[in-house]
């Protein structure tokens, strides 16, 4: 028996001399050397106590090292649980007791917090520091540098992610080697990315974005990855001429047009940027294509799924939508509370299945219950439509549907005209308690450096386009909507802000 996702990643490259990562200080690592380091890394793991089956919680700088933990726990058999970088000590008790780990590495500065928790559930601590300092870089230098691979099937779980938890207590994912390595083959191929490619990384590596999407392909794929602690619109503009390949969030690509270094002649060798985790504007697809040439790629995925749909990398990347279905994937869109699917064209819940879903929520069966459906269909949470074309457009979350009279209004559909205004960068729409509708709008608006906007036209403008309960009754001039590390606007935040 084989450990399918590891043997796929990795034990191809166990001789492979070409470059796979560059960091920001100019080192070159081969994948060759990787595969060493993980091996290197897997036996300090299992020393400090890792057996197939435990978890191995990583709150730790993006470093090559962090890298190789996740391939050494995949080698060694393990559950590997990347965690936000930005969370604190209370919340990371929280993770660990819940995942009950038995490997946790954290930085230095972190250990007196967490030790409490960690000999709670009897795990073992080891440090990694931004200068790639701590035990366990200290005690990889004296590891063995071969490992005997712990066999791993498809059903096997090879890592556990978290959801952001915006309402109610996080849920821990449970994905398989073969969710992950279906999703990572399917994207491989969809996008024709080969061991040609040279990947600007600019993500964070504990989501599924920059991990699973960016890393999986370009390992499976034998391409170079430029690896950047974080993004920096200086340092990817001097990327560029090299680079083939790009993975980002909005945020990446309105910085960078906002910069007047950001040309076509900037993108001559580039090959494919791709946009994900949050919806990507209408205006920034256009203003994007005129500068460079190149038409985003936008795609759709969620933690429970790794990627669903993507733009087609030959043919029409329609802007506002997220493309069709992956190969693999099926999609459908159900009334609420129902598994009856809608006609062609009207909003409801999207649902999917295939190789990509994954097993359940970690020690919730209940919750696991309630959302994946007995025929293996996800309930997303995501409301959305298929066009007669095929395209799957993205509506909101369900949990976003404002609920004004009776009358369900979609939040997309009143950002939409807002963001249509001159001198508007962007809008969140959401809906506050009234004591007589249930919910009223509140339309948060950014306006473009420098623009004046008068809140009249705002009114006249969602007047002429907008049928009246859909109109927001207060407008909140804003200097930036609250977003989390993905770029994912949190409406629940603005609704605690302008509830009172």
């Amino acid at each position: 028996m084989t450990n399918i996702l590891f043997d796929a990643l990795l034990r191809g490259h166990s001789a492979n001399p070409a470059p796979f990562l560059e960091t920001d200080d100019g080192a070159i690592l081969t994948y060759a050397e990787f595969v060493t380091l993980v091996a290197k890394t897997a036996n300090v793991l299992v020393a400090a106590g890792l057996k197939p089956g435990d978890r191995v919680v990583v709150q730790a700088p993006k470093l090559a090292q962090t890298l190789a933990l996740y391939g050494a726990t995949l080698q060694a058999g393990g559950v590997y649980l990347p965690l936000n970088t930005a969370y604190t000590a209370d919340e990371m008790q929280y993770f660990i007791g819940d995942a009950t780990p038995s490997v946790i590495v954290c930085e230095t500065a972190s250990v007196d917090a967490l030790s409490t928790v960690a000999e709670t559930c009897g795990a073992r601590i080891l440090t990694l520091d931004a200068n790639d300092r701590g035990s366990l870089t200290e005690q990889i230098a004296n590891a063995p540098d071969t490992f005997q691979t712990v066999p791993r099937g498809p059903e096997d779980l090879a890592a556990l992610l978290y959801t952001s938890g915006t309402t109610g207590r996080s849920k821990g994912a449970m994905l398989t080697h073969g969710n992950i390595l279906s999703n990572a083959e399917v994207l491989t191929d969809l996008w024709q990315i080969a061991n040609q490619d040279r990947l600007i990384h600019a993500l964070p590596i504990f989501h599924t974005h920059g991990l699973f999407v960016a890393m999986n392909t370009a390992m499976i794929a034998g391409a170079q990855v430029r690896l950047m602690q974080k993004f920096d619109v200086d340092t990817v503009l001097s990327n560029l001429p090299e680079a083939t390949l790009m993975m980002g969030v909005p945020t990446f690509y309105t910085r960078l047009l906002s910069d007047p270094r950001f040309t076509k002649q900037a993108c001559t060798n580039m090959r494919l940027f791709t946009s994900g985790s949050a919806p990507l504007l209408a205006e920034t697809h256009i203003e994007f294509e005129q500068r460079t040439g190149h038409r985003i790629l936008e795609r759709y995925g969620m933690t429970e799924t790794n990627m669903n749909t993507s733009n087609p990398y030959s043919g029409e990347r329609r802007a506002g939508t997220v493309g069709f279905p992956l190969p693999g994937t099926d999609i459908r869109i159900t009334a609420p509370n129902s598994t009856e699917t809608v006609l062609g064209g009207e909003v409801g819940m999207i649902e999917v299945s295939g190789p990509n879903v994954f097993a359940g929520y970690w020690r919730m069966p209940e919750k696991t219950a309630e959302e994946l459906r007995e025929d293996g269909f996800f309930i997303t949470g995501d409301l959305g439509l298929v066009d007669t074309d095929g395209y799957v457009h993205i509506v909101g979350r369900q949990k976003d549907l404002i609920i004004s009279g009776g009358y369900n209004i979609y939040p997309k559909e009143i950002e939409a005209v807002l963001n249509d205004i001159e001198g508007v960068q962007e809008t969140a729409a959401f809906g506050v308690p009234h004591a007589d509708f249930g919910e009223s709008v509140v339309a948060a608006v950014v306006l473009e450096s420098g623009a004046e906007v008068p809140e009249s036209v705002f009114a006249d403008t969602v007047a002429k386009k907008l049928a009246r309960f859909k109109h927001p009754r207060r407008y909140e001039l804003l200097p930036e909507l609250p977003r989390n590390t993905m770029g994912k606007v949190q409406k629940n935040l603005l609704r605690d802000r302008f509830s009172t």
